[in-house]
């Protein structure tokens, strides 16, 4: 249903008026006017994701460097370093391919990004405390992460409901349920996988009227989310990057120009804001004693 501010911009348009204020805001509002269809996650696009996972984990594990930083060229790696270690974030977008290919994704997009950071004085142990703290995440990662419940563990394997909160003029929320595994590969560097097994838009959150809509069938706005963390001591405090992979709807034909950028900015956004607040609770935490 259109909302009276965008009803009342789209009758401007028609007419020619372009309030003060609003040129930045009306491509976005007019897209939110147009009817939204529910967009129905097909089976190809699935397909094509795993695809794209299978051939981003394999170059994870043949690069020989830890971390994405380490494989930069020697000058870039150096800046990029002194700017992490400044306390400031670095983040890239990456592409996977095969064999030199693009990998289509049918009726999808898939957002690939990753960051990191630097922790002067931390430690793996401490960053691997907070990202294990799970029934804590809606205290440390609010307002992105709205509630968080451990499940179940067994060693360093985790089944976790998380919700996150989205917001870029509008406001999504979904339910996911996740599987994270985390394993140490020395006293100086871990890593862990989590992957969504489950996510479910809600409708109408934290009202008497809440609901799920049907997985699959609802604004395409997370499909999927699958996240690589990666820790390493050095340089005097601890380096902590997040490799994440998402999946959305597709943009209509016609309206990449309008949608895309709107579509594309969360991944990005969310990505950034994890590893600052990763930071921010990290050099909050008191120090390991000798």
């Amino acid at each position: 249903m259109k909302s009276a501010l965008s009803l009342t911009l789209v009758r401007w348009a028609e007419r020619g008026i372009r309030p003060i204020g609003t040129t930045a805001l009306f491509p976005i509002v007019l897209w939110l006017a147009i009817p939204a269809a529910a967009a129905d996650l097909q089976p190809q696009t699935v397909s094509a994701f795993d695809r794209y996972v299978r051939a981003a984990e394999m170059q994870m594990e043949t690069v020989d460097l830890f971390l994405r930083i380490d494989a930069l060229a020697e000058a870039e790696r150096a800046a990029a370093l002194a700017a992490v270690r400044r306390g400031e974030l670095y983040i890239d977008r990456l592409t996977t391919r095969e064999v030199g290919k693009k990998i289509d994704v049918p009726d999808g997009l898939i957002h690939h990004w990753v960051g990191a950071i630097f922790i002067p004085g931390a430690t793996v142990d401490q960053a691997l405390a907070l990202l294990q703290d799970y029934n804590r995440h809606a205290e440390i990662y609010r307002p992105a992460v709205a509630r968080s419940t451990l499940r179940t563990r067994d060693g360093d394997d985790f089944q976790v409901h998380l919700r996150f909160s989205m917001t870029k003029i509008i406001t999504v929320v979904v339910n996911t349920e996740n599987d994270a595994r985390f394993t140490r590969l020395g006293p100086e560097r871990a890593r862990s996988r989590i992957y969504s097994t489950r996510v479910a838009e809600v409708a109408h959150p934290d009202t008497p009227q809440e609901q799920e809509k049907p997985v699959g069938h609802d604004g395409g706005y997370l499909w999927r989310l699958y996240t690589y963390w990666r820790f390493l001591e050095r340089d005097g405090g601890a380096y902590v990057q997040c490799e994440a992979l998402s999946l959305t709807r597709g943009v209509p034909i016609g309206f990449g120009w309008l949608i895309g950028p709107f579509v594309t900015s969360i991944p990005r956004e969310s990505l950034a804001f994890t590893l600052e607040t990763t930071r921010r609770a990290l050099l909050l935490r008191p120090a390991v004693s000798p």
